[in-house]
């Protein structure tokens, strides 16, 4: 079986200020044999400005399912294919997941040319914690389904990232900080690398009186960080953390121990550590221990 001589590059493209395109990614355009765009018009204005002229085919949310077979077609062919959305990086709330999976599923190469994301400027700057993160798109737009939606991430304790259309960005933040409790950490930025990118830092509660507040505040293209949940520390019966611990003790060395005590119970790791250690060397006996 002759293998597929198509290619698929996936190319991330400015977000706004059209410098942040990569030297990579204009070398992929200049080189493709054709782009699939989600918005022709925008991308043909972006080819313009690096003097670059390409045949266009539009691929969006709307007619991907019927344009997959005609992209694949062109990569049988042996065509050099790149992907791009009206900014950033494809897929990532973009349309192209079909594209890509069902190349992928043909035996194509598929190429990341990576460059802007409005996720992770908006992480870089924003100041809260980054070493876990999830990204949820955009919140639903009926307002049932998205306080429904933020009910369920109430307690999420990784830093959460949203896309918002600047219509919804006022009942948004009200709902956000009702779900997740008006003093909750939280930054929004606007205009990411625009001339009037701005970048609001408050907590929900004050970010949801701005957004009412301040006409601007509604206007451009909207990423929100906030701040994960802080995870509780349940209250546990001391006999019961006492009985726990001698039971592993039996068992495991004592740092082990309190490590699995402290997840089976809730309490901090150093709590059951310390009677674990009280309990070895004899300074504690557990009630109840066989």
């Amino acid at each position: 079986m002759k293998k597929p001589t198509g290619r698929l590059d996936v190319v991330a493209t400015p977000i706004g200020n059209l410098s942040d395109l990569g030297a990579r990614a204009r070398e992929v355009l200049a080189a493709a044999d054709l782009i699939a765009a989600e918005d022709t018009r925008h991308t043909l204005a972006l080819l313009n400005s690096i003097g670059v002229s390409k045949p266009l085919v539009s691929l969006h949310a709307h007619n991907e399912a019927r344009r997959v077979p005609e992209v694949l077609a062109q990569l049988a062919a042996g065509a050099l294919v790149a992907l791009v959305s009206d900014a950033g990086t494809p897929l990532l709330s973009d349309p192209g997941f079909d594209l890509v999976r069902q190349a992928v599923a043909a035996g194509f190469v598929v190429r990341a040319i990576p460059g802007p994301s409005a996720i992770t400027a908006a992480l870089a700057v924003a100041g809260l914690p980054t070493e876990r993160f999830c990204f949820e798109g955009f919140l639903p737009a009926r307002v049932r389904e998205r306080q429904s939606a933020l009910a369920a991430l109430a307690e999420e304790t990784r830093t959460l990232v949203f896309f918002e259309a600047p219509h919804r960005i006022a009942q948004s933040l009200a709902d956000l900080s009702a779900a997740f409790g008006a003093a909750r950490a939280a930054v929004v930025t606007r205009e990411l690398t625009k001339v009037h990118e701005t970048i609001y830092r408050g907590t929900l509660g004050e970010l949801a009186q701005r957004a009412l507040a301040e006409e601007n505040f509604q206007r451009g293209e909207i990423t929100i960080v906030v701040h994960g949940a802080v995870r509780a520390h349940r209250s546990v019966d001391p006999q019961l953390l006492k009985r726990t611990v001698t039971l592993l003790l039996k068992e495991l060395p004592p740092g082990k121990a309190a490590a699995l005590a402290a997840q089976l119970t809730g309490v901090r790791r150093s709590e059951a550590y310390r009677i674990a250690m009280r309990i070895a060397h004899g300074a504690e006996v557990a009630d109840g221990a066989c």
